[in-house]
């Protein structure tokens, strides 16, 4: 029987940031360590340390100058790393197109999910009998996906190497498995791909599922660093589901 799976997204880490010596400055008691290395970054450029500007005198202020104009080159300095889970497959592959992310993605090929994790699209678990029709579909293809392992691995009894074997077996078993398969990802990013991320994908405009995990990992990252992500202004939709939107990226 197909399991649904939820979305998890949980921050495993991120940035920390340590005052060189020699260095005649302080980073602003409420600037968290991202914030503070990126005004560092940004004042070790013109070497500004006593804040001559009283405008971007404070960390807050110097940050939202620096999004304001467009430097986002300095925010590359700082990243987050998060686990996701409860991911489809097929959001999953929509994710992988973010080439500027660093990505570690739940293998397939070595471990067989015998319980069958599914992701059900939203539009589909609001209605108990579309619900129940995709279950069971799901249900047929992972029935079929154990009959044909079981009956690839009995094929290949000639491989000596058990672990070869599994891996030559499930490879070509899982191109039956549906897009709703759930996958599993570790990601790094900086935090200009993190907004460039959030931007494209928390838009009323993208897939649902990919919006639910962009609108999750801005909130996330806002907890971590709150005024990187300020400008970000989150609203809801007629269906209930969020979206955001800033005026600095589009």
């Amino acid at each position: 029987m197909a399991v649904e799976s939820e979305l998890d997204v949980q921050l495993i880490a991120a940035t920390q940031f340590t005052l060189p010596t020699g260095v005649d400055w302080a980073a602003d008691e409420t600037a968290t360590d991202a914030e503070a290395l990126v005004e560092f970054a940004g004042r070790a450029c013109y070497e500004t340390w006593e804040k001559p500007n009283p405008h971007t005198r404070a960390n807050d202020a110097y940050l939202r100058h620096i999004i304001d104009v467009g430097h986002d080159a300095l925010l590359e300095h700082a990243t987050a790393t998060l686990y996701i889970r409860g991911l489809s497959r097929s959001a999953g592959n929509e994710l992988l197109r973010h080439r500027h992310f660093s990505f570690s993605q739940l293998s397939q090929r070595y471990v067989h999910s015998g319980a069958g994790e599914v992701v059900v699209p939203d539009a589909i678990a609001e209605d108990e009998d579309l619900r129940r029709l995709f279950l069971r579909a799901v249900d047929d293809a992972r029935f079929v996906h154990d009959e044909l392992l079981a009956a690839l691995e009995e094929n290949m009894a000639a491989e000596s190497n058990a672990l070869l074997r599994a891996k030559k077996a499930r490879q070509a078993a899982r191109a039956i498995l549906p897009n709703a398969t759930e996958t599993r990802f570790v990601v790094t990013g900086n935090y200009r791909t993190w907004r460039a991320f959030i931007a494209a994908r928390a838009s009323e405009h993208a897939d649902t599922e990919i919006r639910a995990l962009a609108i999750r990992c801005l909130e996330i990252l806002r907890e971590q660093s709150p005024v990187l992500f300020s400008d970000f202004l989150v609203s809801e939709l007629a269906d209930g589901s969020k979206m955001a939107t800033t005026p600095y990226l589009s």
